[in-house]
């Protein structure tokens, strides 16, 4: 029995006609976190690479291609440190807080608070 070699096509994801794109949707049924652990990377001549998932017809292997973004090593150090930086400054103090601007003490109207020469009885812890 011989067996019948499919043809093999590189198609953009964008690119599928509604037969293909209703094979897809049957084979992926919950989109992106159903495709993603299959993406393959695939090295171009160039040095570049792209994206791509396999989606086979009775006569055809497509490789599905995707538009994907990946962070550059740098760009992700620069955001961690970023990051980081952020935390610091919020643990120091010297950074504001969401809302910053209405949770600081009003100086001129200092005597709503409380102070260790009230009346009430309590001691200071100021001797």
């Amino acid at each position: 029995m011989a067996s019948v070699e499919k043809k093999h096509k590189l198609i953009r994801y964008e690119s599928l006609s509604g037969e293909l794109l209703d094979l897809f949707n049957e084979k992926y049924p919950g989109g992106e976190k159903d495709y993603f652990p299959e993406l393959v990377r695939y090295p171009k001549g160039d040095g570049s690479y792209f994206f791509a998932v396999t989606l086979e017809t009775s006569d055809t292997v497509y490789l599905v291609k995707f538009q994907v973004e990946v962070d550059d090593a740098d760009d992700v150090v620069k955001w961690l440190e970023g990051e980081e930086a952020a935390e610091v400054e919020q643990v120091a103090g010297t950074a504001p807080s969401a809302g910053a601007e209405n949770d600081s003490l009003p100086d001129d109207n200092i005597s709503q608070y409380g102070s260790a020469d009230d009346d009430s009885g309590s001691e200071s812890d100021s001797d």
